[in-house]
């Protein structure tokens, strides 16, 4: 593809993303159809099925025969298998992965260290009562994985945690398991937290990569 038709492409999916926030139309709604989005963008219509055809192989909308084109719900998961299956074949780009996990790991604790509060301690701690005296492993998993959640949110700053959230689920895709630390690394994580040694709280969740 052209340096000129890859530029009038990606304009074609922010016109449509523009359409679609325009309309207020949300997941589960009716996209316009092929002619009247050619219409409204003053493109061909082969590239506008194209850009379509685009973004329902990343799962972002799906077309159902007689009905038209939907917009799917945002999950993300749709999204982060396309890329796992396509990029994290390649060993370096699973190399670039964990090395990318581990500074947005290490600047999300960084961040936590200088800003957590009491209240926020009192949770971990609630959270660390409750997986002790969870008996089934499943929902000690789930506790525990809320937990490693609930340290990186500590950074107070939604992009790093998206990000961290985002890199988990390729990990996830790849690995096809999370990886968890276990009860008693959970309540020596707390203890580094509140005595602000992120040193420590950094190599106990980069476990968890």
């Amino acid at each position: 593809m052209s340096g000129t038709s890859e530029k009038v492409y990606v304009e074609i999916i922010k016109k449509i993303k523009s359409i679609i926030e325009e309309d207020d139309l949300q997941a589960g709604d009716k996209l316009p159809s092929e002619r009247e989005l050619t219409d409204r963008l003053h493109v061909g219509r082969s590239s506008v099925r194209e850009a379509l055809r685009s973004l329902e192989l990343l799962g972002l909308i799906e077309t159902r025969r007689g009905e038209g084109t939907f917009i799917k719900p945002a999950t993300g998961h749709r999204l982060v298998e396309v890329l796992a299956s396509f990029i994290l074949h390649d060993q370096k780009a699973r190399q670039d992965l964990l090395e990318t996990k581990s500074i947005i790991i290490r600047d999300c604790i960084e961040l936590a260290v200088q800003r957590v509060r009491p209240e926020d301690i009192e949770y971990l701690n609630v959270l660390i009562r409750e997986i002790e005296r969870t008996e089934h492993d499943r929902d000690v998993q789930q506790l525990i994985l809320r937990f490693q959640e609930s340290v990186i949110k500590l950074c107070n700053n939604h992009l790093l945690y998206r990000l961290w959230v985002e890199l988990s689920d390729y990990g996830l895709s790849v690995h096809q398991h999370s990886f968890l630390l276990h009860s008693g690394e959970c309540s020596q994580l707390l203890e580094h937290l509140k005595n602000g040694d992120s040193k420590n709280v950094i190599q106990l969740m980069s476990q968890t990569m």
